[in-house]
C-alpha cells in the first residue's frame, strides 16, 4: 500500500505486535511464580500461536495477524492476546455503519480501509482474580484516521483496593497527556461498558476512547501507546495479590454467573466484536474474548 501514512501505519501495526510480546511474556511468568495456593500443582500455561489470515472477496490478500490463548493454566483460565493488521473495502453494511457513527464523505466512493490492533482478554482460574480487557487500534480510511481503545476490570468479587489500583494506574498513564483526558475517558468507559438490558455496568469500569484524532498523528500515537502499557501495571498486582486465596463453590458460581454478562455484552454491544466479523476477520480470532465457561440463572 503506497497511500499517504503507510509509515505511521507501518509504526503502529508494529507497536501492536511488540506490545502482544510484553503481555505474553508477562502472562507466562505470572503462570511460572504461581507456587502455592489454587492450582498452583497444575502444570504452567502456555499461549498457543495461530497465525490468522484474511482474504478479499476476490481472493487476495487482506491481512492478518497473530491469535495467542492460553487455556487451562495455573492463573489463566483463558486469556487471548490478539494482534491484527488488516484492509481492504468495506462491504456496504460496514460503511453505512460508519458513515452514520462518524459522517465520513466519500466512503462510498473510496470504500478502502486498514486497521491494526491488540485486544486482550483474561478470564482467570480463581474467582478473587478480576477479569480484565484491554484493546488499543488504529484505523485509516482515504478520508480520515483516528485511534481507539482502552482498558477495563470485571471482577466477580469486588475489592475496592483493587478498583482504585486499576484506575489509579489508567490515570497516572493519561495525565501524562493531559489533566483532563482520564475523567473524560472514565466517564465514556462508564457509558460504553454498560448494558442496557441488565441494566448495570459489566464490571467496576476504566478508560475508553475512539475516533481520536487531535490532528496530530505523533502525540496521538504516544497517547495511544501510554494506554497500552498502562495494562500490565494496572492489572499484574492484582493477580498476584489475590491469586494464593482459598474459594468454595459459592465464588465459582459467582464467578460463572458474572461471565454471562461479559458473553451478553460482547455479542450484543462490543462494536469491535462486529467490525470483526463484519468485515470476515476469522471468528475464532474475533470471539477469543468469550469466557470458557459461563452460567445464566
Amino acid at each position: 500500500m503506497t497511500d499517504q501514512m503507510e509509515d505511521e501505519r507501518a509504526r503502529a501495526s508494529a507497536w501492536f505486535r511488540s506490545l502482544r510480546d510484553e503481555i505474553v511474556a508477562a502472562f507466562e511468568g505470572l503462570e511460572d511464580t504461581h507456587a502455592k495456593g489454587p492450582f498452583s500443582d497444575s502444570p504452567a500455561g502456555r499461549f498457543e500461536v495461530t497465525e490468522t489470515k484474511r482474504a478479499s472477496d476476490d481472493g487476495s490478500d487482506a491481512g492478518g495477524g497473530l491469535m495467542s490463548v492460553m487455556r487451562g493454566g495455573r492463573v489463566f483460565e483463558k486469556v487471548g492476546v490478539n494482534v491484527s493488521t488488516v484492509y481492504g473495502k468495506l462491504g456496504e453494511r460496514a460503511q453505512a455503519a460508519m458513515a452514520a457513527r462518524k459522517g465520513i464523505p466519500g466512503m462510498k466512493d473510496d470504500p478502502r480501509f486498514w486497521a491494526s490492533g491488540i485486544s486482550l482478554v483474561a478470564h482467570m482460574q480463581n474467582p478473587h482474580c478480576p477479569a480484565v480487557h484491554m484493546n488499543t487500534r488504529m484505523f485509516w480510511t482515504p478520508h480520515a484516521w483516528w485511534f481507539g481503545g482502552g482498558s477495563d476490570l470485571n471482577p466477580c468479587l469486588e475489592y475496592d483496593a483493587d478498583t482504585a489500583h486499576f484506575h489509579g494506574v489508567q490515570q497516572e498513564h493519561c495525565d501524562r497527556h493531559g489533566a483532563a483526558h482520564y475523567p473524560r475517558l472514565k466517564a465514556w468507559a462508564d457509558e460504553y461498558f454498560y448494558i442496557p438490558h441488565r441494566k448495570r455496568a459489566r464490571g467496576v469500569g476504566g478508560i475508553f476512547l475512539d475516533d481520536h484524532n487531535s490532528g496530530d498523528w505523533e502525540a496521538d500515537f504516544a497517547f495511544i501507546q501510554d494506554i497500552g502499557r498502562a495494562c500490565l501495571p494496572a492489572f499484574v498486582p492484582l493477580v498476584e495479590n489475590r491469586r494464593e486465596a482459598d474459594f468454595g463453590e459459592a465464588e465459582k458460581d459467582a464467578q460463572l454467573v458474572h461471565r454471562g454478562l461479559y458473553a451478553e455484552y460482547n455479542l450484543v454491544y462490543d462494536r469491535g466484536t462486529k467490525f470483526g466479523l463484519e468485515t470476515g476477520h476469522d471468528a475464532n480470532a474475533v470471539l477469543m474474548s468469550l469466557p470458557p465457561l459461563a452460567k445464566w440463572v
